[in-house]
């Protein structure tokens, strides 16, 4: 039987992404959302939801810009920090020593040392309650040329990791299961 635990958010997987902007001065500012997902396909687009106190909302407003950079396990640290920290107050790249780099695309940096990015700019914002729903194309998608299997990202090799809700944590990603649109076959009709 299952059990009713009321409205909450929580659903798996929960993504880690590191969403890259600049400031009215250009300062390049990082933080951890994991609200946001795919949202369309053509044009490819992403979005994110974050809450309009966030330095980051403010920036990409600003600036209709913004990156997703998807870190590897071995940056869970920074990572977290850029969840905790907020770019009003520290400069993130200084504290993590990680590299911001000014996309050629977009009024945004991406990180440098995360295997995968997201470059995009802003196409539709919505107000939904405590959140603004940001919707950014994907003008490019930059992967670590080593980190990939016949053109396509390895998510083996990228090693990204997930967010738990409910319990504030954060997970690797585990084996494959089978492939997509093919294990399913045999219950066609």
């Amino acid at each position: 039987m299952k059990k009713s635990i009321g409205a909450k958010t929580i659903v798996y997987p929960t993504p880690v992404f590191i969403i890259g902007t600049y400031d009215i001065d250009g300062k390049p500012n990082a933080m951890n959302a994991a609200w946001g997902g795919i949202s369309c396909s053509a044009p490819p687009c992403v979005s994110i939801s974050l809450r309009e106190a966030t330095y980051s909302h403010g920036n990409i407003v600003h600036k209709e810009a913004f990156t997703v950079n998807i870190p590897s396990e071995k940056y869970i640290k920074e990572a977290d920090y850029f969840g905790m920290a907020s770019g009003r107050n520290e400069d993130k790249f200084d504290a993590t020593g990680l590299t911001p780099v000014k996309s050629e695309l977009v009024d945004a940096p991406y990180i440098r040392e995360f295997p995968l990015i997201l470059e995009c700019k802003l196409v539709n914002t919505t107000e939904l309650g405590l959140h603004t729903h940001f919707t950014g194309e994907i003008l490019d998608v930059k992967v670590d040329e080593n980190l990939m299997d016949n053109g396509n990202p390895d998510i083996e090799q990228i090693k990204p990791f997930l967010y738990d809700p409910s319990f504030r944590a954060y997970y690797g990603i585990g084996k494959p299961l089978g492939s997509a649109f093919s294990v399913g076959r045999d219950l066609m009709k």
